[in-house]
């Protein structure tokens, strides 16, 4: 089975995508012309330091992750078996499957961006060589509520998310535990409850489209299941407050086929979280 997957949130980076972008100058156009900024210039200079602002970045990653994905399927005479994306890229997913075409797409992340960058009251932060069950138990223990599990990433790292005291509180006791933490550099507790009044917007605007059977199945992050057309636009709208499970969607590919091969576009580190799950790490 020939997997191939694509980076969501946190990839970008000054200078992204600079070779892609010049030879689709048409497609660029489109999007710069449809969000409303030089799409090209902020990807490979970022003069305004925006790249990293959640509304500019959402875009900026679709339109480059497509590219990339374009380039791939011109290229390659291999075509995948099955798709992934991490959070933003599951969008990348679903275009690649052909449940939307690029100007749909674009508009769906635009929109994503804009109400995620609105919920700016909290933030995440990465937990290390702790099970969940663990990790919930000592929060309880210690008088710790409102963390939720945003994120399964491998076995030895899961994201949480919470407001700001909450998050501090979390964060302080699990190192008092010698819990190893990480603060994420993010504006919001995407992908837990405090993103619900996002989820309730974005599903409004998500009726305002149709959707595609897929042609190549892609594995929702929130179910670890594949995508069933008449599903798509729930599974949009929830995948902003549950957990990203991306340990459950590449067990999925693996209980199939214990030989996956897995192809990122967009960077390196869902291939690094792949090779931990596999090695049970």
């Amino acid at each position: 089975m020939f997997a191939m997957l694509f980076a969501g949130q946190g990839s970008q980076h000054k200078g992204m995508g600079a070779e892609v972008l010049e030879r689709y100058p048409g497609l660029v156009g489109f999007a710069s012309d449809l969000l409303g900024y030089d799409l090209a210039t902020l990807c490979t200079k970022d003069p305004d330091g925006l790249l990293g602002r959640t509304e500019y970045t959402q875009p900026a990653i679709f339109v480059v992750n497509a590219l990339h994905g374009f380039e791939r399927t011109h290229r390659e005479d291999r075509p995948a078996d099955v798709y992934l994306g991490h959070s933003l890229g599951e969008y990348n997913a679903l275009l690649a499957a052909g449940v939307f075409d690029f100007e749909t797409g674009l508009r769906l992340v635009a929109k994503r961006g804009e109400l995620m960058a609105a919920a700016s009251d909290g933030g995440m932060a990465a937990v290390l060589d702790t099970p969940e069950e663990r990790l919930l138990e000592l929060l309880a223990d210690h008088g710790i509520d409102g963390v939720d599990i945003a994120g399964l990433n491998t076995p030895s790292q899961l994201v949480i998310a919470a407001t700001p005291p909450v998050l501090a509180a979390a964060v302080e006791c699990l190192e008092e535990n010698g819990i190893r933490v990480a603060r994420l550099r993010v504006s919001a507790p995407f992908h837990s409850r405090y993103m619900e009044p996002a989820r309730v917007r974005f599903a409004e605007f998500l009726t305002g489209f149709a959707f595609a059977a897929p042609r190549t199945p892609v594995v929702s992050n929130v179910t670890a299941r594949p995508h069933r057309p008449e599903e798509t636009a729930r599974l949009l709208a929830e995948q902003l407050v549950a957990p990203v499970r991306w340990t459950d969607c590449v067990r999925s590919l693996l209980d199939r086929d214990d030989d996956v091969e897995f192809t990122e576009i967009g960077g390196t580190s869902l291939t690094r979280m792949v090779d931990k799950i596999t090695s049970g790490a």
